[in-house]
């Protein structure tokens, strides 16, 4: 069950492989994400020494978060992932040009994961294609509609 979708990563970037990682979070951070106060329009995924973090996604705190906490609503958070999953996209990221972007955040089992894209940019044309296609397949969507009745 999905909680929120990056739809900006796939207006900018072509996914080519997905990746579900586990994401370390406070307490109150999973009470804001189960309200869904979480925005990851301009968040992304960078690798460091190994390890892999979410950088920019906003998590707006709850009006009852506890009192004795500073919530940090952009604070980098923890990508858990299995090393030879890691090891792959670092050689990636690092070799070939992608770039890892979060594309979703749902919920495995009662747990929050989050879900990565090895992405390569779009130039401007291709969004333009993108759209273009998009307004034909709608236009013969309604087409069709228009002729069942």
């Amino acid at each position: 069950m999905s909680i929120v979708d990056n739809k900006k990563a796939f207006h900018d970037y072509f996914i080519e492989e997905r990746f579900e990682a586990g994401i370390v979070l406070e307490g109150w951070e999973v009470k804001s994400i189960r309200a869904g106060r979480i925005n990851l329009k301009e968040a992304y995924v960078i690798v460091r020494k190994a390890e892999i973090f979410l950088f920019g996604a906003h998590i707006s705190p709850l009006a009852t978060a506890s009192t004795h906490i500073n919530p940090d609503p952009v604070r980098t958070r923890k990508l858990l992932m299995h090393d030879h999953e890691i090891s792959k996209l670092i050689g990636k990221v690092e070799r070939a040009g992608y770039t890892l972007v979060p594309l979703n955040l749902h919920y495995a089992k009662g747990r929050i994961k989050c879900e990565v894209g090895l992405a390569k940019g779009k130039k401007m044309h291709d969004k333009r294609d993108t759209e273009r296609q998009r307004d034909v397949q709608r236009e013969i969507q309604s087409a069709m509609k228009q002729n069942r009745r």
